[in-house]
């Protein structure tokens, strides 16, 4: 356990989530340049948090599959709650989900993270989801 709550593995690991991009391909946020552990979906991202614990930062991306892609994910919240009932995959709402609980179950703090993703409405889901976590974290210490 690290001075801030945190407990990472013993060594330091960043994962960067995403089905298709690499992180030097992220221009339209600013991601500390790391040496990433590129994870293409939910299965390898559980796996690694199991097998390595908690990464120092995680980037997420929300779409990691094909059926991710649809047109209605990006209308509005009500459309991608639709969409989202049929997924047969998980996405970066569920890895997300998955720190959370890994946190709460551990009592650890969430680590450093930032959302790469070009779906607003997932972005947004993801941002929500973390920070209400952490908010809640706050209001019990």
């Amino acid at each position: 356990r690290n001075v801030t709550g945190v407990q990472t593995c013993a060594l330091p690991i960043y994962i960067f989530l995403d089905d298709e991009r690499f992180p030097e391909k992220v221009n339209w946020i600013q991601l500390p340049l790391l040496n990433w552990t590129i994870v293409r979906n939910y299965n390898n991202f559980v796996d690694i948090i199991k097998k390595q614990g908690l990464p120092n930062f995680i980037s997420f991306d929300h779409d990691l599959a094909k059926e991710h892609y649809h047109p209605s994910m990006y209308v509005s919240q009500e459309a991608y709650n639709k969409v989202m009932e049929d997924f047969k995959e998980k996405t970066g709402l569920d890895c997300a989900k998955f720190v959370v609980e890994y946190c709460a179950d551990k009592n650890l703090s969430f680590p450093d993270y930032a959302v790469h993703s070009m779906n607003p409405i997932g972005r947004k889901n993801i941002i929500s989801y973390i920070e209400s976590f952490k908010k809640s974290r706050n209001s019990y210490e």
